[in-house]
């Protein structure tokens, strides 16, 4: 009875010792809303744990007062770092408080809160796209796409569908997108409006839009679900996307791959959200006592079509790839 006893005590005690080793991470994911959320998220959630780490997650389902809710949860649970998506840019500074204030290291993944939030708190680090780069590189790929065509002198009506009210990443992508447009006056923007990153959402907007303009050459979708969504209004329409309307999206999914192959998109931009082989290496140095800087670290990004080598961006440096060619290689 002695040596099981003592056997227990032991069992016991190297329990304690792994438990104190283990990292309890807490990750307050925004929704569901596209293929691009789905792969961030399932990335994290597979990963994480592969480390022999804790992950909780939550899913907001769209709701900043849901994601509020979840930070203060990880508060409570005494977690150990923080993995933050915010839904939106505003509305954060007091429970982002109350992060720091319970000292838990913060990080901040794909959606960054607007800065003078950020001059307000401390984080140990951010990762996630360029977004004012991605909308740049959405018009540049289409006025280079136009030239090519030889419809560089006509006027061309574009229409935008924007992501979520609110959020950088649909903010700084029409900042972009109008930026580049700015410079080419036979190219006009005659509508612009939420489809909230999902495809369904995205359809009656452009089912409006196709009622209501007499004229659409381009659609700018500031994600490819919002691009899809806006493909079947189109072929709904009795019109063919991809020639009487060129379609443009963001995010580089394998679903637009395969409509860029079909004919029905014309290219995406890439938004890579596989962040979780960058964000265990950072905590890992945290957790070996290195530092990071303040600065947004973004992950390499492409852009793909359906013959690759138009430019994406104001040099011509960057050419597309032929969404054929690298469709085995899409991870989600």
């Amino acid at each position: 009875m002695k040596k099981l006893l003592t056997l227990a005590l032991v069992l016991a005690l190297l329990a304690s010792a792994s438990s104190a080793f283990a990292l309890t991470i807490g990750f307050s994911q925004i929704g569901q809303e596209s293929d691009w959320r789905t792969a961030n998220t399932d990335d994290i959630r597979t990963k994480i744990p592969l480390e022999g780490w804790e992950l909780i997650y939550d899913d907001a389902q769209q709701k900043q007062e849901n994601q509020i809710k979840a930070l203060r949860s990880f508060i409570s649970q005494g977690v150990d770092y923080i993995l933050f998506t915010g839904v939106v840019t505003t509305g954060w500074d007091e429970v982002l408080k109350e992060v720091n204030e319970a000292e838990i290291p913060l990080f901040l993944l794909d959606r960054i809160p607007e800065p003078s939030t950020l001059e307000k708190i401390e984080y140990v680090a951010a990762y996630g796209g360029d977004f004012i780069e991605e909308g740049r590189r959405m018009a540049w790929w289409t006025v280079n796409y136009l030239e090519k065509l030889g419809r560089s002198e006509e006027e061309v009506n574009v229409v935008i569908l924007e992501g979520t009210t609110g959020s950088d990443a649909a903010t700084q992508r029409t900042q972009g997108i109008e930026e580049v447009l700015a410079k080419f006056p036979n190219v006009k923007i005659a509508a612009k409006q939420s489809g909230n990153f999902s495809r369904a959402e995205a359809q009656p907007v452009m089912e409006s839009w196709l009622k209501s303009l007499d004229k659409i050459d381009v659609v700018l979708a500031e994600n490819d679900d919002m691009g899809l969504g806006a493909i079947d209004v189109i072929k709904a329409a009795g019109k063919v996307p991809g020639k009487d309307i060129i379609i443009v999206g963001c995010d580089s999914p394998k679903a637009a791959f395969d409509a860029i192959i079909a004919g029905e998109m014309n290219a995406t931009i890439e938004c890579n959200p596989l962040y979780a082989d960058a964000i265990i290496p950072m905590i890992k140095a945290l957790e070996a006592g290195e530092t990071f800087s303040r600065e947004i670290v973004h992950p390499e990004e492409g852009a793909f079509d359906a013959e690759g080598g138009v430019p994406y961006t104001e040099d011509g440096s960057k050419l597309t790839v032929k969404a054929a060619d690298a469709i085995d290689e899409r991870k989600y």
